[in-house]
């Protein structure tokens, strides 16, 4: 499955990029989307739940899916570059203490999404794959406390995370063990949300993000 989402993600990021689809526009059923490319249509609702969760599209009930409304993007002087300690500092301090919003306010849809990007991840044939099912987990997680400023400023987390060398820090710094603790991590995470238990999910994230860092720079 995971396979057939890449190949989803794949399509609709080149036709984004490439004008295909105007911000505000409706993109095709998901029943359309899954002719065209060839694949499953649990593959192309997977993969736009992770467009959905970095916020490149927009899903409305009875509706469809939609190009999100995007801001003018910054000028370069006007978006620092930050490192990835400064990523890692950051999401320590935030991302532990989203528990208590996740668990209040998150839907079963949430919690379907949160599946869905482990479940892919877990099947990711290589590290790209994986780190981008990674990255929409922890979106996908901000976007259940269903608060917009969070859920804007995890944005910039995740762009910040494409846009610095912490893919390639993560990737000479992971191997087959330690994906699988991620992994693990992750389902033990989410079991936390779902069960409303939001100090053992607060203590989960924490754990899981103090055992990325170590693996990122040591100690």
């Amino acid at each position: 499955m995971s396979k057939h989402a890449d190949r989803v993600h794949a399509f609709l990021e080149e036709a984004l990029a490439t004008g295909g689809y105007a911000p505000g526009a409706k993109l095709p059923t998901e029943r359309a989307l899954s002719e065209q490319v060839g694949v499953p249509r649990s593959a192309v609702r997977d993969a736009l739940s992770v467009l959905e969760a970095r916020g490149v599209v927009t899903r409305i009930v009875g509706s469809g899916t939609y190009v999100a409304e995007r801001a003018p993007p910054l000028a370069p002087s006007g978006r620092r570059e930050v490192s990835p300690a400064e990523i890692m500092a950051a999401r320590l301090v935030v991302e532990p203490r989203l528990s208590l919003l996740i668990v209040t306010h998150a839907t079963a849809s949430d919690f379907e999404r949160m599946d869905a990007c482990n479940r892919n991840a877990e099947a990711a044939a290589d590290f790209e794959a994986f780190e981008r099912w990674d990255a929409a987990l922890h979106q996908v997680m901000a976007e259940a406390t269903h608060n917009r400023l969070i859920m804007d400023l995890y944005r910039e987390v995740t762009e910040a995370r494409d846009r610095t060398e912490w893919g390639d820090l993560k990737r000479r710094s992971i191997n087959a063990e330690r994906r699988a603790i991620y992994e693990a991590d992750h389902r033990v995470i989410v079991a936390a949300l779902r069960a409303r238990d939001s100090m053992a999910a607060e203590r989960a994230i924490e754990d899981h993000l103090k055992t990325v860092r170590s693996n990122l720079f040591g100690g």
